[in-house]
């Protein structure tokens, strides 16, 4: 997702720019992302303001099948230049800033993709009233109704749970 703003540089502080971004993107399971951006020359480098919608996929918390969703969010930034540019910027560049290479090019894929992270659930659903899996059986009980009798436990567990009747005598 690079951004030439080579013109926005050249302009007074305070001009603005708006992109259109529709990019497919394929890490970090983003699919694609699409959205809003606006550049506005400020004194050391470019506000970088976007409107995004990224389309993700992952799995459901609750009966693990994979779902796609999409995430939402606003982000503000500032890209500062890497290096000098004829037009009276100094290179002040940060690590974890934005920045606008020799080429006055700003790339803003890193900053997309971190913003896009962020807004992901931790636990996504495939719809709000998922049923989950039987802890017994395994079963998709959005699908059917398992056979397992309701408090049926884990094998798994008896002996612990027989320590604790035995600890209430």
């Amino acid at each position: 997702m690079d951004i030439n703003v080579a013109q926005l540089i050249k302009e007074s502080i305070g001009s603005k720019h708006n992109c259109q971004i529709d990019e497919s993107i394929g890490v970090n399971d983003i699919n694609s992302v699409k959205g809003d951006v606006t550049l506005t020359r400020t004194k050391s480098g470019i506000m970088v303001k976007g409107e995004m919608t990224a389309s993700v996929k992952g799995i459901c918390s609750r009966c693990l099948r994979p779902i796609d969703y999409e995430v939402s969010y606003d982000f503000e930034e500032e890209a500062l230049p890497s290096a000098t540019i004829s037009e009276g910027l100094s290179p002040q560049a940060q690590p974890d800033h934005l920045t606008i290479d020799e080429s006055q090019i700003l790339d803003l894929s890193e900053a997309i993709q971190q913003y896009a992270l962020l807004t992901m659930p931790v636990k996504p659903l495939c719809r709000p009233d998922c049923a989950g899996i039987c802890p017994c059986c395994g079963q998709d009980l959005n699908q059917t109704v398992c056979q397992c009798p309701p408090n049926a436990r884990d094998q798994r567990w008896s002996k612990l749970i027989s320590l604790g009747k035995e600890s209430k005598t």
